[in-house]
């Protein structure tokens, strides 16, 4: 696994690490992608995770307090609680504390059934996980999986972000979702930030949790600090 950390700007540290899937000589995740049979996907989802907490454990991620972001495929999971059981024993294990995991779900993957990703959602809320809505304003939905599922995070998709800072469309489109956030109860997470500028207009909105390049990079079997640009401050 390689990590990325997700930066909480208002108090200057580290929210969250990113658990992203990488080979055994740092190839990204489509490479991984690429060698996975049909069928396989449920088997991958399974080591993912398990993957994720052993590593983050190995790093003293939980000693922090600060959580691990796990991405999971929903058509992957062919019975919430069943599924859950191997990636429960990895925490018992490692020790590392239930309350500290987000499980991310990907617009990136088609949902076969809405009504099941629900259940999964629900499930997993029950047993102290968070649970995100990732890349959101890309991929298969948008706007319905907010109002249908009970998410406690969601992450504006680097697509949406992207130039935010001098494109009046992205500007209006970017504050009515956070707005909504806001109204829900839902937090926010910017990612894919490359400049200044794109944070300070997020950061004007309201939204206080950030990912990119402009922070840190994924770092291979490590836990990245991120490095704040000059003139940045904690106050929005």
């Amino acid at each position: 696994m390689a990590f990325q950390p997700v930066l909480d700007a208002g108090r200057g540290r580290v929210f969250a690490q990113e658990a992203l899937v990488r080979g055994p000589e740092g190839q990204g995740a489509g490479w991984v992608f690429e060698q996975i049979k049909p069928g396989a996907l449920y088997a991958l989802d399974q080591a993912c995770r398990i993957a994720a907490i052993e590593e983050a454990s190995r790093l003293g991620l939980a000693a922090g307090g600060t959580k691990l972001a796990i991405n999971f495929l929903p058509n992957a999971v062919y019975n919430p609680l069943a599924c859950i059981q191997a990636t429960l024993r990895a925490a018992e294990r490692t020790g590392f504390p239930l309350d500290q995991i987000i499980f991310e779900v990907s617009e990136q993957e088609p949902v076969k059934d809405p009504g099941h990703l629900l259940r999964i959602f629900q499930a997993y809320r029950q047993m102290g996980f968070t649970v995100a809505i990732d890349d959101f304003g890309s991929g298969h939905a948008g706007l319905s999986l907010l109002a249908d599922l009970p998410v406690d995070m969601l992450k504006l998709d680097m697509g949406l972000v992207r130039g935010c800072d001098a494109d009046r469309s992205r500007q209006v489109i970017l504050a009515a979702v956070v707005n909504a956030c806001r109204e829900l109860g839902v937090q926010v997470i910017a990612e894919g930030i490359e400049t200044a500028a794109e944070c300070t207009t997020l950061r004007a909105m309201g939204v206080e949790l950030f990912q990119g390049y402009l922070f840190a990079r994924p770092g291979f079997r490590s836990l990245p600090q991120p490095v704040l640009p000059e003139g940045f401050t904690r106050a929005a």
